[in-house]
């Protein structure tokens, strides 16, 4: 557990990134061919995240389920928001997007959806890299 959690995190930290850096680059310098591979693309990228989150979830429960540390208790804190923001907002953001770019429809709702889907996947960077930060912390102290 203690190997699986990291790795899995990292993974599905690096995976959000990758999503949100590809959509970001494609639409700032890519074709509208570059957007609708991205979006088309993306879903299929869920097979990745979506397990990693699972076990990452799951084996930092494991983990650090029953320790007090004011820490730890800040990384449960955070998970739910992710997890929530993930079901509600980025999976439902990404299968909307990748319909839309299937039909060729790049008109104002689809912009919409997009700048909620980068909204919503900035702050999942951001509560993810913090959870990050505090497992690095906590790997220092059970080290020492």
């Amino acid at each position: 557990m203690k190997t699986l959690h990291p790795v899995a995190g990292l993974l599905a930290l690096a995976t959000i990134l990758a999503f949100w850096l590809s959509t970001a680059v494609a639409e700032t310098i890519g074709t509208i061919e570059v957007v609708r591979a991205v979006k088309l693309a993306i879903p299929w990228g869920l097979l990745v995240l979506v397990p990693a989150l699972a076990l990452t979830g799951v084996s930092g429960f494991r983990i650090g389920g029953r320790w007090k540390s004011p820490i730890v208790a800040a990384k449960m804190r955070r998970m739910p928001f992710i997890a929530l923001n993930g079901i509600l907002v980025l999976v439902p953001c990404a299968l909307v997007l990748r319909h839309f770019a299937l039909a060729g429809d790049f008109g104002t709702v689809f912009y919409l959806v997009q700048a909620l889907e980068l909204v919503a996947g900035a702050v999942n960077i951001c509560l993810m890299a913090l959870n990050v930060r505090d497992g690095m912390r906590l790997g220092r102290r059970v080290r020492a």
